[in-house]
């Protein structure tokens, strides 16, 4: 399981007035508490700017809090206190993933597999079941510097798979990517699930996130501000499906950032 109690993350910005500019701190992320539990798909769900990556790069430990933390529980329940083994059980994937572009994706792997000690045979039978698992075997041994854009980011998610995380973090899998890239994808989500494992995932598809998510996370302006089930949220806004409460809930805020400007 993995738990953020009361995270933040401030940075600093320029803002003009006139010809004149000044620095002033501002919340990326404001006091985010939520949780993801063995065998669930969780979305994070927001506007563009509404602070998902800040927010998933602290909980893929990429990125330090200004404040709060992050929990993370093995398999047995126990609370992991060091930084390197958190890091360990958890796979991260965003748009910047970078990959070595000379490899092939079966290559690749297995520079993995060296890495991560496994035995030779370990390795190749590894290898082997991930590229099954995401029907790569038509390109896997293609140099990735000459593989598609969803064709990278199934390299990008086997390069996840190689170390059978117990957690994976996945900012927008699905974005840009062709019918068939994305519905591997989301079956490799489907089965990480079944498995166990835990998935938290930022999507601008709310279809997609409707029929996968358990539960959701929506954030604005780095904050929490609605979450449950899709049918939890759908109820609660009164609408037919998790596209119509998005629209519900982020117009109604935004609504109201207008006022309390119009008012001031």
């Amino acid at each position: 399981m993995i738990e953020a109690v009361n995270l933040s993350k401030q940075f600093e910005r320029t803002v003009k007035h006139g010809r004149k500019s000044r620095k002033e701190e501002f919340l990326a992320v404001d006091r985010v508490s939520l949780k993801a539990e063995p065998g669930e798909i969780v979305g994070i769900l927001g506007p563009n700017g509404a602070g998902k990556t800040t927010l998933l790069r602290m909980l893929g430990m990429l990125m330090t809090p200004t404040s709060g933390e992050v929990r993370l529980t093995d398999k047995e329940g126990n609370l992991i206190d060091e930084v390197t083994r958190k890091k360990e059980l958890i796979g991260y994937l965003s748009g910047n993933t970078k990959l070595y572009p000379r490899f092939s994706i079966r290559e690749y792997l297995l520079f993995l597999g060296d890495i991560y000690g496994y035995s030779k045979d370990d390795a190749l039978a590894r290898a082997e079941e991930i590229i099954r698992v995401l029907a790569m075997e038509k390109f896997a041994d293609n140099r990735i510097e000459k593989l598609s854009t969803g064709q990278v980011q199934r390299a990008s998610i086997a390069r996840c798979l190689m170390a059978d995380p117990q957690l994976y973090i996945l900012d927008e899998p699905t974005l840009g990517l062709d019918i068939l890239s994305a519905d591997a994808i989301i079956r490799f989500m489907e089965e990480q699930k079944e498995k166990g494992k835990t998935v938290l995932y930022s999507t601008h598809y709310l279809e997609e996130a409707q029929i996968l998510c358990n539960r959701i996370y929506m954030i604005f302006q780095g904050r929490i501000v609605a979450e449950g089930t899709p049918f939890d949220i759908m109820k609660k806004t009164g609408t037919e499906s998790l596209r119509q409460a998005f629209h519900s809930i982020f117009e109604g805020f935004s609504y109201q950032e207008e006022g309390q400007g119009a008012q001031s």
